[in-house]
């Protein structure tokens, strides 16, 4: 999760002319469709184009709630009756939540989508998602998830909601018209939410690691989630984390800290000589068409390093939990269906290991043309 990847599309509308028109990457909203299609197996309903954007971004504002926030799990691009997909749902479901990167996404899309069309109904969109997102802030910084009313990073929750506001007061081309009072506002819901971050970074025998999924309101102590979402250090929520402080233009000293400690740590608990292979199966073993495979784990001395998902809090031991909540330490351990449909194992620290050179020398140049100033 990095709106660094792709913020625009780019079009060749006229290509006569040697123009391109930029049209919102719907990358971020892709984690929502993702969810609908896992419910909806058979969708034979009209789609708009991923670059039909003021159709996308009119979507957007009919499924937004009087809140301000949107419910989850929607897709977006989908030529749907609004009223009859609410139908569907219970008074639960069609709640606002940040919850698979909900929310903040649906935000950064209606603002790009009013720049391009300088169309009032897309500010008021973005305003009132605004309103609705430094609202449901905690006052320890953080937000709550979808399953428990905790400090939630799992899915990007916080993690997502602290980038929209790190790129808004960074200048964010989408966001330059928002007035001071609205600025003023997410200066202090950043501030709150990055002091919060560095609070939560896990302190293991002295030692400065990386982050949990969920955190407790007032011990500021991992907690769990789901059933398999036990208290444990999360390489990928992490990774997500640490993007977020090498995104900062000018991060404090704590900042750069945390960064070289997570950095350790990415690097001590990295696992090779396995790899994880897709194994196609037969239909009538598929249990989601979505994911019509078993994920394995082979050895393989060549493979490059990979991460677990979790990690023991006390001593690093990777751990996956099977649905009833019970810790295993193998793959093949866990539920044929949360084999799949959960990420165990992944490659996302190494993304933060690429781009740490990069940032290491950023930050020093920095402070050479502070100290000569």
């Amino acid at each position: 999760m990095n709106r660094v990847l792709k913020k625009y599309l780019f079009l060749s509308c006229f290509p006569v002319l040697g123009w391109a028109q930029q049209v919102p990457s719907i990358t971020m909203l892709q984690d929502g469709i993702h969810h609908w299609n896992l419910l909806h197996p058979n969708r034979t309903y009209m789609r708009y184009a991923d670059t039909d954007y003021k159709n996308i971004a009119d979507n957007l504002i009919a499924y937004q709630n009087s809140d301000g926030g949107w419910l989850k799990n929607v897709d977006w691009l989908g030529a749907l009756n609004v009223d009859s997909v609410k139908s569907t749902l219970s008074n639960f479901e069609k709640q606002s939540t940040l919850d698979n990167r909900n929310t903040f996404s649906q935000i950064e899309y209606l603002a790009d989508t009013y720049v391009l069309t300088n169309e009032d109904k897309y500010r008021f969109a973005v305003e009132k998602g605004l309103d609705y997102l430094l609202r449901t802030q905690k006052t320890n910084g953080g937000w709550r998830g979808w399953d428990v009313d905790a400090i939630t990073f799992n899915d990007d929750v916080t993690t997502g909601a602290l980038e929209l506001c790190r790129n808004i007061l960074q200048g964010d081309n989408s966001f330059l018209w928002l007035s001071k009072t609205y600025l003023d506002r997410i200066k202090v819901a950043y501030s709150r939410g990055i002091d919060l971050i560095l609070k939560t970074q896990y302190v293991q025998n002295g030692v400065k690691t990386v982050w949990a999924q969920q955190y407790d309101n007032v011990t500021l102590e991992p907690v769990k989630a789901r059933s398999f979402e036990l208290p444990g250090l999360t390489a990928w929520e992490s990774s997500n984390i640490v993007l977020l402080l090498m995104g900062i233009d000018n991060p404090s000293e704590e900042v750069i800290q945390a960064v070289h400690d997570a950095v350790k740590w990415f690097k001590k608990s990295a696992i090779k000589g396995i790899r994880i292979q897709q194994i196609a199966l037969d239909k009538d073993k598929i249990i989601n068409q979505e994911y019509p495979y078993d994920n394995v784990v082979v050895k393989d001395s060549s493979a490059k390093p990979i991460w677990s998902r979790y990690y023991e809090l006390s001593d690093n031991k990777p751990f996956m939990v099977r649905r009833s909540g019970e810790k295993v330490w193998k793959l093949a351990d866990v539920d044929a269906e949360r084999r799949t449909g959960y990420d165990w194992y992944g490659y996302w620290p190494q993304d933060v290991l690429d781009n740490y050179s990069k940032w290491l020398l950023k930050i020093n140049i920095k402070k050479d043309c502070t100290n000569m100033k």
